[in-house]
């Protein structure tokens, strides 16, 4: 499969001053050169964590299933799919890429327009660049900015976090644009074709977030979004339009239908633009569970820090914890669960980490969590909301024991959100979720070329390393 870049007219969107316009045009015209260091370098952190989650992904029990069925009515192509040593058509690759980095709950989160960036846009990018028939590091680094840059300033749009407190899985809505920004930034979009393609993306964004009690699909959401994003620019740089002004219509428009009766503010969209830049904001993962469970997890490690605690012992834990974090991370859980369900839940989380020190792979494994150790603990583990933390992203962890000492920790903000993972960290992370799937040399290399991204001469050095075979970390 080819594609071709766009050589159209450059045409002005249909309302340039408008929240759409403005950001049709920024992406249109926006340089690399124009980006501080500073981000281009936080960027490729980003990048190199997501792309250690899309290697763990790749053969995880549910993306076999995501691969074999895909496969069975897409057939073949030529967009490679991470991990397998396989190709298969654009859209496809796109669906599964993404699905494979948002595989185990390790990837980022934007804290303030939450959604998991590298999932959209790095499927995007691999996709496009490929059936392009490839490009050089800067072109890469400009998409991948793009990407970044948009998809969280649409989710503050939307008051960010009250789209999982409403029951949206938050970065299938508002995925579709960033997607859709990286792969028009490949294939040179004006702003009037930018214009159509984010109308195109918004009238596809949906997720519900009820996929995260038991179903695979919560895997996949990202990866709906980011395929949704990168048609809807391939097709208006065909020629097919979208909705105009999809961030102001009133009737029918993206704001006014996802942020029905919320108030949503569309300055945030171009607000700021060149100046402030969300990827700074990108905070990456210590522990493989659900963002909203990290200051908790914070909180006990804390204490656990001071000295240890003797499960047996515990009497009771009670977590504080905003509305959208205790929605989304709470629920009478019961036994069994699944996979996902366990990364989503506070309880099973923290009950895990008290026990095994830990909250990576290996606690929410199947054969993890159904251990009857665990389970003898999240009876005793409450959460509960608290209203003094819903503007905040604070948590508190009260941990009483049966002699009636208390053991507390509160955390005003998670470590992911107070500077996250710096290089030396995600270098190590990177290397922890490899070490068992993939040959030292090759993650040598992915290290060393991702960050160097964008003095590559062509992608392909990067993304060849990446279609290679993988193993499955469930295996080690």
């Amino acid at each position: 499969m080819t594609v071709k870049r766009y050589t159209g007219p450059r045409e002005q969107p249909t309302d340039p001053s408008g929240a759409t316009g403005a950001l049709a045009q920024w992406l249109a015209n926006f340089s690399l050169d124009d980006v501080p260091q500073s981000v281009i370098e936080r960027a490729k952190d980003v990048v190199l964590d997501g792309l250690g989650c899309a290697l763990v992904g790749a053969k995880l029990p549910w993306s076999k299933i995501a691969v074999d069925a895909t496969f069975s009515f897409e057939g073949s192509g030529s967009s490679p799919v991470i991990g397998w040593d396989r190709g298969i058509g654009l859209p496809a690759a796109t669906l599964l890429n993404a699905t494979f980095i948002q595989g185990f709950e390790l990837d980022d989160f934007h804290p303030y327009g939450p959604l998991h960036s590298a999932s959209i846009v790095i499927p995007a990018l691999i996709s496009t660049a490929t059936a392009l028939g490839g490009i050089d590091g800067r072109a890469a680094m400009r998409a991948i900015i793009a990407g970044f840059e948009v998809g969280p300033r649409v989710g503050m749009a939307l008051h960010g976090a009250q789209m999982l407190s409403r029951g949206w899985h938050s970065g299938a809505v508002f995925g579709t644009h960033a997607a859709a920004a990286t792969t028009g930034s490949l294939i040179g979009l004006d702003a009037a074709r930018y214009e159509d393609a984010l109308g195109l993306a918004g009238t596809q964004s949906g997720g519900l977030m009820a996929a995260q009690y038991e179903a695979m699909c919560k895997r996949m959401h990202h990866g709906f979004a980011a395929r949704a994003g990168t048609t809807s620019a391939l097709l208006a740089a065909g020629g097919y339009t979208g909705i105009k002004r999809v961030f102001e219509r009133d009737y029918g428009g993206f704001l006014s239908m996802f942020g029905e009766g919320h108030n949503p503010d569309a300055s945030q969209i171009a607000g700021d633009l060149g100046d402030r830049w969300e990827t700074l904001r990108i905070a990456l993962k210590p522990y493989a569970a659900m963002g909203a469970l990290h200051g908790p997890l914070d909180g006990i490690f804390s204490i656990m820090a001071k000295e240890p605690l003797d499960p047996y012992s515990i009497k009771m834990i009670d977590i504080s914890m905003s509305h959208a974090a205790y929605h989304h991370g709470w629920w009478e859980v019961e036994r069994p669960l699944t996979p996902i369900g366990a990364q989503m839940h506070v309880g099973y989380a923290v009950a895990a980490a008290i026990i095994d020190g830990a909250a990576m792979i290996e606690q929410f494994t199947p054969a993890r969590i159904d251990c009857d150790d665990i389970w003898a603990l999240v009876p005793r583990i409450r959460a509960h909301h608290e209203p003094a933390y819903d503007n905040l992203r604070a948590s508190k962890v009260v941990v009483t024991m049966r002699d009636g000492k208390l053991r507390t920790a509160e955390i005003p903000v998670p470590r992911t959100m107070a500077g996250s993972l710096d290089r030396t960290e995600v270098i190590a992370k990177f290397r922890t979720l490899t070490g068992g799937i993939i040959a030292h040399d090759r993650a040598d290399a992915v290290i060393e070329r991702t960050l160097a991204l964008e003095t590559l001469s062509d992608l392909g050095n990067l993304t060849d390393l990446l279609t290679e075979e993988v193993g499955c970390a469930f295996d080690y």
